[in-house]
C-alpha cells in the first residue's frame, strides 16, 4: 500500500502540474480535495495479492475477444451469459487460446454493449452473478486460460449514481467527479459533435455519447475510486483488463482532447497498480496513438490500430505496398503491440470474412500473419470459423451477432430461444459443428497454427527481426536471441495469386531450414546466409532455423 500511495501522489502531482487546473471542465463546487467515496459505493479496496496459477508466458499467448451477450445462452432467455461461456471453455482450450477478453459484463444503461456502466463492482443480472464469475475464473484457470475484463475509466453511464449526484447542482460534493461548465462552450468538435451537453444544472462533457459523461480524472477521489474498483476485481482473481478509450482520459482544450501527456501518466499508474499482483495483464485501446501507449512508460501494451487496414489489403492479393507496410510495421515497434484483424467496432473494419469476400485461403493468410507477427494477438470471436456479419443490421450491431455453434436455423446453437439479435448471415454454412473434425476447415487451420505458435518460444515471445518484402512475398524472423542455440523461426508468405520464389537473406549461421508448417513442406538448405524458397500462391511457410 505504501508503494501505491506513492504512485498516487506522484501521478496527481504530475497531472496537476501539467493541467494547471485548466482544460475542458472542472468548474462546479466541491473540488477534488473535499470529495469522498460516496455512501452508495463500496468502501475503498486494499491490495490482496493473489497467484492465479497460470502457466509462464500465458500473457504472450493468443487471446479471444468475447462478447458474452452473444457467445452462449445457458438459460434460454436469448441472451448469452457467464454459465454459457463456461460451457464453451473446452472449445477455447482446444483452440489453444491462453486468454479471453470479456467485453463489459457490468450492470449498464445501454443494455447491450455495456460501455455505459452503472455499477463497476458487479455483474449484470442477465449475465449471471459474482459467483458465476468466480466459477468462470476457476474453470478457465484450470484449463490454463486467463480472463481479462473490459474496464471503462474514461466515462460512466449518465444513470450511474455518481453522475446523478453530480448533476443535481453545483453545490454537491460529487460535482467535481465529472466535467462541468456553467454554460455550453463552443469551438469543440469530437467525432463531428460538440461534446458539451446542456442540462438543468449546467453543461457537462461527454466525448462519446450524451449518456456517457466523462469522469474528471484530475480529481484525486476519482482516480483513487477507479484504483479501488480495479483492486476489487484483481482481488477476486481476475487476470487483468482491457482499458477502453485511454487516449481520451484528459482534455486540455478544443484542439487538445486526444493523446494528452496526462493520459500516459494515468495509465503508467495503472500499470504500476497491476504490477503489485502476480502475472496480471493489461492492454489499451488507443486508435490514434497505439505506438505511444504500447510503451512501458504508458500502458505497456496496446492494440496495433492501423495495422489491420494493411493486413487485409495484403491478404486480398496483389497490393505490394500493403505487403511492405505489414512487414515493416513491427520492425522496431514496442513489444507490447497486440495484433488483430477486426473487432467489435465498425471503425476497425467489418468482419474479416466480409472484408475478404468469404475466401478461406485469404482469411487463413490474414490470420497467420497477425498470429505469427505479434505478442498477445487477439482473435475476434467467430473469426476462427469465418463468421460473417449480419445481413439485416448496420453499424456496430452487425458485427456483434450470436456465435454460430451449429446450423440450427432459429439460433445457430446459441440459445434454445429466439436470440436477442439476428444471426450471422452465413450461420447455416459456417459454424463450429460443421467444421469440427474437418481437417480442411478454417477452424482446423486456426487450431493447427495456434498449436504451432504455442510450441515455439520464439513465435510467442521472440523478437521480430530481419523483415523483408519483395512484391507479394514477405518474410521475417522471430528470435529468442543471437547466442548459439537460441531458438529462431523463419516465416514466409506469398500473398499473390501465382507461385513465387522467395529470396530470403540474413539467415546468419543457419545451415538448414527445417520445415514446421504446413504438413508436407520440405526442408531447405541455406547457402551463404540465404535461401531460395518456392512458394505456392496464397501460402505461408514456417521453418526452424538450425
Amino acid at each position: 500500500m505504501k508503494r501505491l500511495r506513492s504512485w498516487l501522489a506522484v501521478a496527481l502531482a504530475l497531472l496537476l502540474a501539467a493541467c494547471g487546473g485548466g482544460g475542458g471542465g472542472g468548474g462546479g463546487g466541491g473540488g477534488g480535495s473535499t470529495a469522498t467515496l460516496p455512501s452508495w459505493d463500496s468502501a475503498p479496496v486494499a491490495l490482496a495479492a493473489s497467484t492465479n496459477g497460470l502457466p509462464p508466458h500465458w500473457r504472450d499467448g493468443v487471446f479471444m475477444q468475447i462478447f458474452v451477450r452473444a457467445y452462449k445462452d445457458s438459460n434460454g432467455d436469448g441472451v448469452g451469459d457467464l454459465q454459457g461461456l463456461i460451457s464453451k471453455l473446452d472449445y477455447l482450450q482446444a483452440l489453444g487460446v491462453h486468454g479471453i477478453w470479456l467485453m463489459p459484463i457490468y450492470p449498464n444503461q445501454d443494455h447491450d454493449h455495456g460501455y455505459a456502466v452503472t455499477d463497476y463492482r458487479n455483474v449484470a443480472t442477465e449475465y449471471g452473478s459474482l459467483a458465476d464469475l468466480d466459477a468462470l475464473l476457476a474453470a478457465a484457470h484450470a484449463r490454463g486460460i486467463g480472463v481479462i475484463l473490459d474496464y471503462v475509466m474514461n466515462h460512466s453511464a449518465a444513470q450511474h449514481p455518481a453522475f446523478v449526484h453530480s448533476a443535481s447542482g453545483p453545490g454537491n460534493r460529487w460535482r467535481d467527479w465529472y466535467l462541468w461548465q456553467s454554460t455550453k462552450p463552443g469551438g469543440w468538435s469530437i467525432y463531428g459533435n460538440n461534446p458539451w451537453y446542456s442540462s438543468a444544472s449546467g453543461a457537462y462533457f461527454a466525448g462519446f455519447w450524451d449518456q456517457m459523461p466523462d469522469f474528471n480524472l484530475r480529481n484525486s477521489a476519482v482516480v483513487d475510486w477507479h484504483s479501488s474498483n480495479l483492486r476489487f476485481w484483481l482481488n477476486r482473481g481476475v487476470d487483468g483488463f482491457r482499458f477502453d478509450a485511454v487516449a481520451n482520459l484528459v482534455e486540455n482544450g478544443p484542439s487538445a482532447w486526444e493523446n494528452q501527456p496526462q493520459d500516459h501518466v494515468l495509465m503508467a499508474g495503472v500499470q504500476e497498480l497491476l504490477s503489485q499482483y502476480d502475472q496480471r495483464f493489461m492492454v489499451c485501446e488507443a486508435p490514434a496513438a497505439p505506438l505511444d501507449f504500447a510503451q512501458g512508460t504508458s500502458c505497456g501494451r496496446a492494440f496495433a490500430f492501423g495495422y489491420p487496414y494493411h493486413l487485409v489489403k495484403a491478404a486480398s492479393g496483389n497490393d505490394q505496398a500493403a505487403v511492405q507496410a505489414i512487414a515493416s510495421y513491427w520492425q522496431g515497434a514496442p513489444a507490447g503491440l497486440s495484433g488483430f484483424a477486426s473487432n467489435h467496432d465498425s471503425f476497425a473494419g467489418d468482419r474479416l470474412y466480409n472484408q475478404l469476400g468469404g475466401d478461406q485461403r485469404r482469411q487463413q493468410l490474414a490470420a497467420a500473419t497477425y498470429l505469427l507477427q505479434s505478442h498477445s494477438p487477439f482473435i475476434y470471436y467467430g473469426e476462427e470459423i469465418g463468421m460473417a456479419q449480419s445481413a439485416l443490421l448496420s453499424g456496430d450491431p452487425k458485427l456483434r451477432t450470436p456465435m454460430s455453434w451449429s446450423s440450427e436455423p432459429q439460433a445457430a446453437g446459441f440459445s434454445s430461444a429466439v436470440p436477442f439479435r439476428s444471426l450471422s448471415a452465413n450461420a447455416a454454412t459456417a459454424n463450429v459443428a460443421m467444421q469440427e473434425g474437418d481437417g480442411n476447415s478454417l477452424l482446423a487451420f486456426y487450431r493447427g497454427l495456434i498449436a504451432l505458435r504455442n510450441g515455439r518460444s520464439s513465435l510467442e515471445q521472440g523478437l521480430y527481426t530481419a523483415a523483408q518484402a519483395s512484391g507479394n512475398v514477405m518474410g521475417f524472423q522471430r528470435s529468442m536471441g543471437n547466442a548459439p542455440g537460441d531458438e529462431k523461426t523463419l516465416v514466409v508468405f506469398n500473398y499473390g495469386n501465382a507461385p513465387a520464389t522467395a529470396q530470403i537473406t540474413s539467415l546468419g549461421s543457419a545451415s538448414t531450414l527445417r520445415a514446421l508448417w504446413p504438413a508436407g513442406l520440405g526442408n531447405a538448405n541455406v547457402l551463404g546466409g540465404a535461401a531460395a524458397l518456392n512458394m505456392a500462391a496464397q501460402s505461408v511457410a514456417v521453418f526452424a532455423m538450425e
